[in-house]
């Protein structure tokens, strides 16, 4: 049985890599700039290279501590897709007083 992969995502270069985790090596540098790369984890599937919104929202989502882990009942959860939908739950934490975390994987804003 091989070892599991996961993916780490370069923002400036907007790729994507699958590579076996690694506890012992926590930082991973980009092949194209040698930049530090994220983990995003193994449910990430990327945005196109040319969707600079997509990127955008992943930039947000990645920066604020939200991964692509899979759970034991799925996938990772509800994520935001869209720059507005990133909006609209940046203003929700700014004036309820939430975690920016938390309120970027709320499905709904009340």
């Amino acid at each position: 049985m091989g070892h599991a992969k996961t993916s780490y995502v370069c923002l400036p270069c907007r790729a994507s890599y699958k590579q076996p985790y690694d506890l012992g090596r926590p930082r991973r540098l980009c092949p194209r700039c040698a930049e530090p790369m994220i983990h995003a984890g193994s449910a990430f599937a990327p945005p196109r290279r040319r969707d600079t919104a997509a990127w955008r929202t992943l930039s947000v989502l990645l920066h604020a501590g939200i991964g692509f882990h899979k759970s034991c009942c799925g996938g990772p959860g509800y994520r935001p897709r869209t720059v507005r939908e990133v909006r609209e739950r940046m203003t929700y934490a700014r004036r309820s007083g939430e975690p920016l975390a938390r309120a970027l994987v709320r499905p709904e804003v009340p």
